[in-house]
């Protein structure tokens, strides 16, 4: 009897630890459900992946992925998800592509297809830049669902599994600036998904109840062609969303879609998204100029001139990328190429200025910070690692041997590389 109790006892016993553990890991994993992460600002805390790797070296897996597109990755648990635009049966008498959209799920763990859901077949309606493909903005997920979303094709919101729970494909069709094609991601917050939808029409934002894809509130803009994803930040209690665009820089109340404040100075057809932290908020662009402000979240109507602009910067700034905010710096681009900056987030002081990267030219992707270093990667290929520190100091030079527009996601031990071909999960081995 005494044995038969121990033995009952002991299976207890690894029962509870086996419980522990498992409830260990899903409270240390970390999730990336976001093209710019948790906090929207780029950095993963937690993280620590690899430093050094090539297209064999520390490569978990490589997953070959149809079609084309440069929408980031983003994972929540054991799944990482990507978008593609894969091509269909010709289409008949037209210059562009009958495409299938398609939502992909693979398995964190081995990178195995674990399921994947074609949103809708099209023929896009307008041409795109040759840099750009047709599936750029990137999915996003608060690990109850997963969203696609395609611009002109439709927002689509599925299960973990992969089941259709609703659809919008009713907001128009954009035309954008020179037919350079779409790219803004829509952002999750509460109970809401915020969609932007700045072009060459009558312009707005969106938020729909993420639930059931209904329309809680819509916001017209006077802008045109815009391509940054909207940032949502708390402050004193309430939400805002925070936009840019080449009109004005503006911030929006998250419940009730109102213009809470506004100010003027952007460049044209901006692209970078905000980041914010401590209650500042930091816009910027660089395309045909230079601007990156430091904005109070307290300000009310136009604010330019005022003493919410806490500091502004007229030289330097980025294009295609965003800003990276991480232990009080900021690091930018310049325009699309490889010189890198650094400023005090407080004071928009520099550390260092434009100084430029060995081994980084043309730059679509946005810095990333993960383990204590800052990850910035070129369309080549190639990721250069540097401290993340006040003082410059280049870590390590890697490359994955293809295009690379999407911004790398940091997550735990790993780090996830949308290729122009293929999905890396890169990890120590």
């Amino acid at each position: 009897m005494m044995a038969s109790l121990c033995a009952s006892l002991f299976s207890r016993l690894v029962a509870v630890i086996v419980l522990i553990l498992c409830f260990s890991n899903v409270v240390l994993a970390g999730n990336w459900g976001h093209w710019r992460g948790p906090s929207g600002n780029g950095a993963a805390p937690d993280a620590a992946p690899p430093t050094e790797w090539s297209s064999t070296k520390n490569v978990k897996w490589k997953i070959a992925l149809p079609g084309r597109g440069s929408s980031s990755p983003v994972i929540w648990d054991q799944q990482v998800f990507v978008t593609s635009a894969v091509p269909a049966a010709k289409a008949a008498g037209g210059k562009l592509p009958n495409l299938e959209f398609k939502l992909l799920c693979f398995n964190r763990a081995d990178g195995k297809l674990l399921w994947e859901k074609t949103a809708v077949v099209s023929v896009p309606h307008q041409e795109t830049h040759s840099t750009n493909g047709f599936a750029s903005a990137s999915p996003c997920t608060d690990g109850e669902h997963v969203y696609a979303h395609f611009g002109s094709r439709g927002l689509y919101c599925y299960t973990m599994k992969g089941d259709l729970v609703w659809k919008r494909d009713d907001f128009g069709l954009m035309n954008t600036r020179n037919s350079f094609g779409e790219g803004s991601s829509p952002t999750l917050a509460g109970n809401k998904i915020i969609v932007p939808w700045d072009h060459e029409g009558p312009s707005a934002v969106f938020a729909l109840d993420k639930l059931t894809g209904k329309t809680l509130w819509k916001t017209d803009r006077d802008e045109p062609t815009c391509w940054s994803t909207p940032l949502v930040v708390a402050f004193e209690g309430k939400q805002q969303v925070v936009l840019n665009g080449q009109t004005c820089a503006r911030s929006y109340d998250l419940e009730t879609g109102k213009e809470l404040w506004r100010c003027a100075g952007q460049t044209e057809r901006p692209c970078a998204s905000p980041v914010a932290e401590n209650g500042l908020v930091y816009v910027g662009s660089g395309h045909r100029g230079s601007f990156l402000g430091a904005f109070r979240l307290d300000g009310q109507g136009d604010i330019k001139g005022s003493d919410k602009v806490v500091w502004t910067i007229d030289h330097d700034t980025p294009d295609i990328a965003s800003l990276l905010l991480t232990s009080g710096r900021i690091y930018f681009h310049k325009g699309k190429n490889g010189q890198l900056s650094c400023v005090d987030a407080v004071t928009g002081k520099p550390f260092y200025t434009a100084e430029r990267i060995p081994g980084l030219d043309s730059i679509y992707a946005s810095p990333v910070a993960a383990g204590g270093h800052v990850y910035l990667t070129s369309r080549a290929g190639t990721t250069v690692v540097i401290s993340d520190a006040a003082e410059l100091n280049i870590v390590a030079t890697n490359n994955v041997e293809e295009t690379v527009d999407a911004t790398p996601a940091p997550v735990d031990n790993e780090l996830f590389i949308r290729g122009e071909k293929h999905l890396f999960c890169i990890a120590a081995q």
